[in-house]
């Protein structure tokens, strides 16, 4: 391929890939919306109640972490049925991924339900205990309806519609903003149920937007051909154990990255309420940042999957290539705004100075893995285009638990240096991670070759 078709070509896959990720990035974006409302009326009804919801956040979304890996490995699956012209394997596929997400919501209800008494084992102090225990017992009603509003949205995803996302993460935020703070403070009649309020505003957003993006399923004409609801189909193990095969690598990955910053924020919480509150103020933060490069690499994970099923692997190239190049961009925004914002951003939360300040400073911490953060993320949705799973699981474990964690936990807790000293073991940890995975996908994609034959349906890789 001559630089004059080439040049050309890259441009128009940036502009593809821009335009499928913009409305996953702000699908995300509104997600990671959900965290600053909770924090902001939180913030404001108190340190205590602060510190309550970011332990309870911390072990709501430790667990999910999983069913939300697991069920990832829809949309490469679809992207590639789809791009090897295969579309009446779809609907079967998808009815599966709905019995798997039913399972998935149920272990983690009762997880939920069940965890609240380690919070005195794990050291949580004991005016934090309380409010934490509300908001998972509250939230936890919630679970069943993210599992399925997953799987129906990780389907439209890997079908390149992913409008929905955006529209319905928005559509949430108008149902749990009015709902959460009348329960937390107690308005209009309410009880102020602090803390727990939030927790049951969030699982009433939770199904709204399940049952949404299932009536949209139902009525949209784009879908129609796909007969995603036209009979009920038992579990069928075979295709079960495919989904598992593929999402359980993913899902553990997520696991290890997820859990690197909720362990943070649990050991943190050994140091004292204000010491939390901050860690809550600026891991929110972070995580609103990170929800671009998230949805960047979720279209990218498309991309590199309709590619790969059409047997181009030049276009797989290209695709993670205009991938890399999108995440560099907003990386750079996103650092700049946590450098020097640092302080105004902090304010948003929190009248109390001390918090504030704490938080400020950590906030310098997030900028300097903004670009590790990309790189890792934006390499992991390139692999899982191309199903290749297990070995970046291990790398990511590495990474995060092998490096990462034990030198924030030496830093922070051993030698004393606060949350200073977890959050540079977030830095380590997240650096290790971009240079293993990126080098892997180096190396997987160049086994491609220019025009494959044909392409298999995505399963791990070795």
């Amino acid at each position: 391929m001559s630089p004059p078709v080439a040049v050309p070509r890259f441009a128009r896959e940036v502009r593809t890939s821009a335009t499928l990720a913009a409305p996953l990035v702000l699908g995300h974006l509104s997600t990671g919306l959900i965290g600053f409302v909770d924090s902001v009326i939180a913030g404001h009804h108190g340190t205590r109640t602060l510190a309550a919801v970011a332990v309870g956040t911390a072990l709501f979304w430790l667990p999910m972490m999983v069913p939300m890996g697991t069920l990832m490995a829809l949309p490469p699956t679809v992207s590639q049925l789809d791009g090897a012209g295969r579309r009446d394997e779809i609907g079967p596929v998808f009815r599966q991924a709905l019995w798997l997400s039913i399972g998935l919501g149920v272990v983690l209800f009762a997880f939920l339900s069940l965890v609240t008494f380690a919070l005195a084992p794990m050291g949580i102090a004991v005016d934090i205990r309380p409010g934490a225990i509300a908001f998972l017992h509250g939230i936890r009603w919630g679970v069943p309806a993210l599992t399925l509003y997953l799987c129906m949205r990780y389907l439209s995803d890997g079908l390149h519609w992913t409008l929905p996302t955006m529209v319905l993460g928005f559509g949430g935020l108008l149902v749990l903003v009015p709902l959460g703070y009348a329960l937390t403070w107690g308005i209009g009649g309410l009880p102020e149920l602090g803390a727990g309020g939030l927790g049951l505003a969030s699982a009433t957003m939770m199904w709204a937007q399940a049952i949404a993006f299932a009536v949209y399923l139902l009525r949209s004409r784009r879908f129609a051909s796909l007969r995603l609801f036209s009979h009920f189909e038992a579990p069928r193990i075979e295709v079960l154990r495919d989904l598992l095969r593929t999402g359980l690598p993913i899902g553990v990955t997520v696991l290890m990255e997820g859990g690197l910053f909720i362990v943070t924020a649990l050991l943190i919480g050994r140091l004292g309420g204000i010491e939390v509150a901050a860690h809550q103020i600026a891991i929110n933060v972070a995580s609103l940042c990170f929800m671009i490069p998230f949805g960047l690499a979720e279209a990218t994970t498309v991309r590199v999957g309709h590619a790969l099923g059409r047997g181009d692997g030049d276009a797989v190239r290209r695709a993670a290539f205009a991938g890399y190049v999108l995440m560099f961009g907003t990386q750079a925004v996103s650092g700049v705004l946590l450098l020097f914002g640092n302080h105004a951003l902090a304010g948003l939360y929190t009248a109390d100075g001390t918090v504030a300040a704490l938080a400020a400073t950590l906030l310098w911490y997030a900028a300097a893995f903004q670009f590790p953060d990309g790189v890792q993320v934006l390499s992991a949705g390139a692999l899982r285009g191309l199903g290749d799973t297990r070995r970046p699981m291990l790398l990511a474990a590495f990474a995060y638990w092998g490096v990462g964690m034990p030198l924030g936990a030496g830093l922070g807790l051993g030698l004393g240096w606060g949350p200073q000293g977890m959050w540079i073991g977030l830095i380590v940890g997240l650096t290790t991670a971009a240079i293993l995975l990126s080098r892997r996908f180096l190396r997987s994609s160049r086994s491609i070759p220019m025009q494959a034959a044909t392409v298999a349906p995505v399963s791990g890789a070795p």
